[in-house]
């Protein structure tokens, strides 16, 4: 235990004597419920504060989520429920206490009394008492220590093979599983999800002044949300805001309502930076908000007339998408004409020249191979990730779903996607969440499993996003589904987030696959 906890507790950090001493065992000592219990030293890394700690679905009921402990994962259990007690929300008193294990958990306790030396004559068996805590997870009894006439001795380890029982076999497939997470699952799924790009434009649509505009999904590194603060470009022509500082990189940042002329509106929770390239340069354009990722058959989509594609902004639209019969128009906006614009080579011209004088020794360059792009979206308060090759399109959900007779529990219905019968999945319930009420903020992600495309309900999509490659880490295993449908984490410690990883391919049960491919025919 770190030095730190002993002065927590008014310790002094044990002697020499101690240490030497054969006959005696230190244990920390500590209260749950009405019992007090101790546990030896040995184990015990450290004594924290409760953390905050991120939700994981699939997960053991005694897992309160998992906490960032100075960038390691670290999963926090509360030991009142894993020992049956009534539940109790944590105070000031409360701490967590982090025992290695198989791997390092942190346990929920009421309040760390003392460290204490023990005289191994002093602990008994646990033969002949019963009560409130199942003898099969004690060690031992401490009689007359601390001022307690006994104290229980937990046995950690029993209490981890009883709540995460599968977390010994799966420790030992961890290296494997891990180094085959860290290689991404995206790549089999990207194949799938390229099937039919040749008929078909996949595009990122967003709006700008009540009107839908899109951009091809190829030319979108990421979406992310405005900063607070953005630093002006002095001498930069008007619809230019500034930069902002984008993973240490500057970005300038341009606004599409004022490129196009439209009525200035000042950003809000819903506005949306789209970072775009062209070759080696980024520049993110700012729009009111992300509607959806679409795939739009090349037959829906029509050329700019020549006369209008030579007029002001109308340059920067090359064409126009007709959807939902001709009712829905989304103008597609080419990445490579708005950077032929003067303004924009200036923006960048500036945004370099201030990058090289920050950062002399590095060249420009894409870093793609550094980091992997995710689709992030919400459940809840929890934000998630999926490889954005594995994510077909994103569509709103629309107000009524056709229910289909004897299909698999956790499909909500069928919707008509473009002449197709797409089964619809309500991702809480696959995750064993609680379910919500519809509303706008909902998506269907829809993604191609094994051949079979489904779409699933989430609620919200939040952004496109490159997380470099050394945060993402192999998730902690806490149960076989959650280890293959969650395998990996991307641990963003300076943004104080963590994403969990869903692995795409694992979404549908091999139960469900032969109903849902039924479905979809």
């Amino acid at each position: 235990m770190s030095s730190e906890s002993n002065k927590e507790l008014g310790l002094a950090e044990p002697g020499p004597e101690t240490a030497e001493a054969s006959d005696t065992r230190q244990y920390v000592t500590f209260t749950c419920g009405d019992e007090v219990f101790a546990v030896e030293m040995a184990p015990v890394q450290e004594i924290i504060r409760v953390p905050e700690v991120v939700r994981v679905p699939l997960s053991p009921p005694t897992l309160e989520g998992l906490a960032n402990l100075r960038g390691k994962v670290l999963p926090i259990v509360s030991l009142r429920r894993a020992l049956g007690f009534d539940e109790r929300d944590t105070d000031d008193s409360s701490r967590a206490v982090v025992i290695d294990i198989c791997q390092p958990m942190g346990f929920v306790v009421d309040r760390v009394a003392s460290v204490v030396g023990v005289d191994v004559a002093q602990i008994e068996g646990v033969d002949g008492i019963g009560g409130t805590v199942n003898t099969e997870l004690l060690s031992g009894l401490i009689k007359d220590i601390g001022g307690h006439a006994m104290v229980m001795v937990l046995n950690f380890e029993k209490l981890i093979e009883q709540e995460f029982a599968q977390l010994n076999d799966l420790q030992a497939q961890r290296s494997q599983l891990g180094a085959q997470a860290l290689l991404g699952s995206g790549a089999a799924s990207s194949d799938s999800a390229r099937q039919g790009s040749e008929e078909e434009l996949h595009l990122v649509s967003f709006d700008v002044a009540e009107q839908e505009y899109a951009i091809a999904i190829e030319d979108v590194q990421e979406i992310v949300q405005v900063p607070d603060q953005i630093v002006q470009v002095p001498h930069a022509q008007s619809h230019v805001l500034g930069v902002m500082t984008l993973r240490n990189r500057l970005l300038p940042l341009v606004a599409l309502r004022r490129m196009f002329a439209l009525p200035e509106r000042s950003a809000d929770e819903q506005s949306r930076i789209v970072v775009v390239a062209l070759g080696g340069a980024s520049v993110g354009i700012v729009v009111d908000n992300v509607n959806e990722v679409l795939r739009v058959p090349r037959r829906g989509v029509e050329t700019m007339p020549s006369l209008l594609a030579r007029q002001n902004d109308m340059a920067d639209i090359t064409d126009i998408c007709r959807l939902d019969g001709g009712k829905r128009l989304v103008s597609v906006i080419s990445t490579h004409n708005l950077f032929r614009q003067s303004s924009i080579r200036e923006a960048l011209n500036t945004v370099n020249q201030q990058d090289d004088r920050a950062h002399p020794t590095e060249r420009h360059h894409d870093h793609g191979g550094d980091d992997e792009q995710v689709v992030v979206f919400r459940l809840g308060t929890e934000e998630f990730g999926v490889p954005i090759d594995s994510v077909q399109e994103i569509v709103r959900v629309p107000e009524v779903l056709t229910h289909v007779p004897k299909a698999p529990a956790a499909v909500e219905g069928v919707i008509n996607l473009r002449g197709s019968v797409l089964p619809v999945i309500d991702l809480r319930r696959r995750l064993g969440l609680a379910t919500v009420a519809r509303n706008d903020g909902q998506r269907i992600v829809v993604f191609l499993i094994r051949g079979v495309r489904t779409g699933f309900i989430v609620d919200a999509v939040a952004e496109v996003l490159k997380v470099p490659r050394q945060a993402i880490e192999p998730a902690p295993h806490l149960s076989a589904e959650q280890a293959t449908l969650l395998a990996r984490m991307a641990n963003l410690e300076k943004q104080k987030r963590m994403l969990q990883l869903i692995e795409p391919d694992h979404l549908l049960l091999d139960s469900d696959l032969h109903s849902l491919a039924g479905m979809n025919a």
